[in-house]
């Protein structure tokens, strides 16, 4: 985590994502399109929601949407089937379902929205648009079963600093509060993700010095830490 606003500048600053080259899971905010070196996946969770946010003020009208969750859910239990069994890969009679599924659901949208001009049909147009550019991005997980269907593996951390903005009347009360904070939950998070109890990763920072990760050297994070 590292303190700033929502531009591809301030993404970069961190430091990882510019030279990130594995599977990027995330949602549709257009700061990320621009890590061109690494492969891209739509978290499924978020498109469900925007789903949703479409079908439910008008169940009839935007059928389509349900059937795309549908679509979308039935797509990660069979990838999650295919993992528990210790399988590679999905056959290529349940990839031909799944893509027909979702080219069935995205005709069928393309019916719904045809003539309406509310702001429920330009919504729902535009995610239509979303589903039909990015069919590619949005199923990585059905040809790549190392690829998650969600990234609330990313996001769980981040509900701490939320968490703590509540707590703190809604807003911090300091900038350096806040960049502090954004070091002290790297550390954490990191630590718990590598299986160490956050305790223990505390007593460590403050006796024998900071937990790393297997592969850092102690040199390789100062360098990191003061770049």
């Amino acid at each position: 985590m590292h303190v700033g606003d929502r531009s591809k500048d301030t993404i970069d600053a961190g430091g990882v994502w510019p030279s990130f080259t594995g599977v990027l899971v995330r949602d549709g905010y257009a700061g990320y399109e621009h890590l061109d070196q690494a492969m891209h996946a739509w978290c499924g969770i978020h498109l469900v929601r925007d789903l949703r946010a479409v079908h439910d003020p008008d169940p009839e009208g935007q059928s389509w949407a349900d059937a795309m969750v549908n679509t979308l859910l039935l797509a990660n239990d069979t990838a999650h089937a295919a993992r528990a069994a210790g399988r590679e890969a999905l056959a290529d009679t349940e990839l031909s379902t799944i893509r027909s599924r979702y080219a069935g659901a995205i005709a069928r949208g393309r019916e719904e929205n045809t003539t309406g001009r509310d702001p429920l049909h330009e919504q729902a147009r535009t995610l239509l648009r979303r589903f039909e550019r990015h069919r590619d991005m949005i199923l990585r997980f059905t040809v790549d079963l190392a690829v998650p269907f969600t990234n609330n593996t990313a996001e769980l951390p981040a509900r701490s600093v939320k968490v703590q903005q509540r707590t703190s009347g809604g807003s911090w009360r300091t900038l350096q509060g806040l960049c502090d904070f954004a070091v002290v939950q790297s550390y954490l998070s990191t630590a718990t993700k590598w299986g160490l109890d956050t305790l223990e990763a505390m007593t460590r920072l403050f006796t024998t010095g900071p937990w790393l990760p297997p592969a850092l050297t102690p040199d390789m994070a100062t360098q990191s830490t003061t770049a």
